[in-house]
């Protein structure tokens, strides 16, 4: 890390002790991390969320006294600016959906590697989504399976380029990453994501992901 680059804040909600130690143990070799708060359950997690306003909230789904989906969304509208990183031991559809509806930037895995946790926290507090492997399978299965109402609008709105970028968004892909795939520069990439944006009026990633998830991106152009 460059001397004097900001440290990303994390708040860390798990009700389990053991977790957030390990969580904490792993992220302590990273410099550029920083826990600044822990919950132990929903409702202390929309507490500290509102206190302390980190950069990355780590939200488990499954807590007691309010769940991590009831939590993000009491969330997005007290601190807008914190991004959500869900994180789960399950890789169940529905939670994958509603979490990212819900407004989060990601959903991780709890048997995921401390590198690949570490990535996923650099990549939402970047403004990029981020979900395991097996987490992109559902994205890319309800896309596939969105109604022909929804595609038919979408693909109304959009070019070919363009849905091809916001596909390739929504896998979670990088703009980096996305260049490389269409043999297009950085700058093209972003010149699409700002059209998309205007296009739409969405201007975060969880926002275009969500919209990607609903309006329906089919693989055959």
């Amino acid at each position: 890390m460059k001397k004097n680059a900001k440290r990303i804040r994390l708040l860390l909600a798990d009700d389990h002790p053991v977790v957030r130690e390990g969580i904490k143990s792993s992220l302590s070799a990273y410099a550029g991390i920083r826990v600044v708060g822990e919950a132990a359950d929903g409702l202390e997690a929309v507490r500290q969320a509102k206190k302390l306003v980190p950069d990355v909230i780590l939200l488990d789904i499954n807590m007691p006294l309010m769940g991590g989906l009831e939590a993000a969304r009491k969330i997005r509208s007290i601190a807008p600016k914190s991004r959500i990183l869900a994180l789960s031991m399950h890789d169940n559809r529905e939670y994958v959906m509603e979490i990212v509806r819900l407004g989060a930037s990601g959903y991780i895995l709890k048997d995921s590697s401390p590198s690949e946790l570490v990535r996923a926290i650099e990549a939402v507090y970047a403004g990029d989504a981020y979900f395991s492997p097996r987490i992109s399978q559902h994205l890319l299965k309800a896309i596939a399976s969105a109604s022909a109402k929804g595609s038919s609008s979408f693909m109304r709105t959009l070019t070919l380029r363009e849905r091809q970028v916001l596909r390739m968004i929504a896998n979670g892909l990088t703009s980096k990453q996305i260049a490389s795939r269409l043999s297009i520069t950085f700058r093209t990439v972003e010149s699409h994501r700002d059209r998309i944006q205007k296009k739409l009026d969405i201007h975060t990633t969880a926002g275009l992901t969500r919209y990607a998830v609903e309006a329906g991106i089919v693989e055959a152009e």
